[in-house]
C-alpha cells in the first residue's frame, strides 16, 4: 500500500509525509525525505486507512516519514481520530525529530489535542547532550506533562557520539527529560555517509560501558536495522555456556556465574489405578 509498511505482524509504518523540519545526513529514508530524492512519497491516505481497518491483527500504528509534527493540529488531529475509530487499533505512536529540531511546534494546544488519543507514545530522536537545549527540554516537558511517553532513538555516529563518556551523559539528560532510552541504532548503509558510520564493535563497546555502570533505564537496546530482516538486538556476550544443566553468565564487572537450567520437559503424570 503507497505509504504503509507492513514489515512485522502485528504493527504497520504509516509515511504520512516526506517533509522534515531539518534533514539529517544519515537519514535512512534520504532517498525519499524533502522531495528531491530518487524517490518520491506518494502515500494513498484512504487506502492506506482502509489497509489498516480490514487487517484486524495491526494494533499498533507508527506514524512517521518525513516528520508528522509538520502537519498541521487539524489534519493531524483528523488522521488520528481515524486512526483511534478503529476498534483492533490499541496503540498509536508518532516518530518525530520535531522536539530537538523546532521545539517551538510542541504548543500547549497540539498538546491538548494529541492527549485526546491516549494511549499515544512519542519516539524523539537525539544524538548528543548539546541537544538537549532548554527550549527542548521545555517541549518535552509539554509532552510529558499532557501524559505523553516518550521514548529515544539515536544513531551511533562517528566523531559525534562514538564515545561511552559522551554517549552516557546523553543518556542521562534524557532521562531527565522524562524521555526513556529506546534504541542505538548502527548507522545504516545509506549511500555517501561512509564517514558517519562506526564500526558494530564500536557500539558494544558502548553497551558494554553503560551496562551495569548506570541505572537500567539509561541503557538502551544496540540494534542493527538490517536489509530485508528488520531490527536485530546486538550486544555484549553475557551467556558464555548453556546446555540442560546450567548456564554460564557473565556480569558488567566480567565476573562468571553458573546458574541452574530448568528441565521444560513436563512431568509425566501417574497412570490411574483402578
Amino acid at each position: 500500500m503507497p505509504g504503509l509498511v507492513h514489515r512485522y505482524p502485528d504493527r504497520v509504518l504509516f509515511l504520512v509525509t516526506d517533509r522534515c523540519a531539518s534533514y539529517c545526513r544519515y537519514c535512512t529514508r534520504s532517498r525519499v525525505v524533502s522531495g528531491v530524492g530518487d524517490q518520491h512519497l506518494e502515500t494513498d491516505f484512504t487506502a492506506a486507512i482502509g489497509y489498516i481497518r480490514e487487517h484486524t491483527e495491526v494494533r499498533d500504528v507508527l506514524l512517521s516519514g518525513g516528520d508528522p509534527l509538520l502537519l498541521s493540529d487539524e489534519r493531524l488531529e483528523h488522521l488520528l481520530s481515524q486512526l483511534r475509530a478503529i476498534p483492533h487499533v490499541e496503540f498509536l505512536r508518532i516518530g518525530s525529530r520535531i522536539p530537538i529540531f523546532l521545539p517551538q511546534r510542541i504548543t500547549t494546544d497540539l498538546c491538548a489535542m494529541l492527549r485526546k488519543f491516549h494511549p499515544l507514545w512519542m519516539s524523539i530522536h537525539t544524538n548528543h547532550p548539546r541537544e538537549a537545549t532548554a527550549e527542548a527540554r521545555e517541549a518535552c516537558a509539554r509532552l510529558a506533562d499532557a501524559g505523553i511517553p516518550l521514548g529515544n532513538q539515536t544513531v551511533l555516529l562517528r566523531g559525534v557520539n562514538d564515545d561511552p563518556a559522551v554517549m552516557k551523559s546523553l543518556m542521562h539528560q534524557l532521562l531527565m527529560m522524562r524521555v526513556r532510552p529506546y534504541y542505538i541504532y548502527q548507522g545504516d548503509l545509506v549511500r555517501g555517509t561512509q564517514h558517519l558510520r562506526t564500526s558494530v564493535r564500536k557500539g558494544i563497546e558502548i553497551i558494554e560501558a553503560l551496562r551495569g555502570h548506570t541505572t537500567g533505564y539509561a541503557v538502551p537496546q544496540y540494534v542493527i536495522d538490517a536489509p530485508g530482516a528488520g531490527k536485530v538486538p546486538v550486544g555484549p556476550g553475557c551467556v558464555l555456556a548453556h546446555d540442560k544443566h546450567r548456564i554460564l553468565l557473565r556480569n558488567y564487572e566480567g565476573q562468571v556465574f553458573e546458574y541452574p537450567e530448568v528441565n521444560d520437559t513436563p512431568a509425566v503424570a501417574p497412570a490411574t489405578v483402578r
